[in-house]
């Protein structure tokens, strides 16, 4: 799972940053930036709820897709 954020669409309000800073930080414009890669498992829900609280619908959470089944399966089993 992975989280962007519009540059365009961020007021720079800070929510997400206050509700999940392991994930999201100010960049050097004043605005939100997620982190670059996945997002860690243990910040998932509140990166979540980052995004459903965003006022500008300005954050997209992607969840992983794969491109072939060995790497799903790949993926599964690092995280037994």
């Amino acid at each position: 799972m992975k989280a962007k954020v519009s540059q365009d669409d961020c007021i720079s309000c800070g929510l997400c940053i206050d509700m999940c800073p392991e994930v999201f930080q100010y960049n050097e414009d004043s605005k939100s930036q997620a982190i670059e890669g996945d997002i860690p498992e243990e910040c998932q829900d509140s990166a979540k709820e980052a995004c459903e609280s965003c006022p500008t619908s300005a954050i997209i959470i992607e969840e992983n897709t794969f491109e072939n089944p060995q790497e799903q399966a790949n993926e599964a089993s690092e995280n037994l």
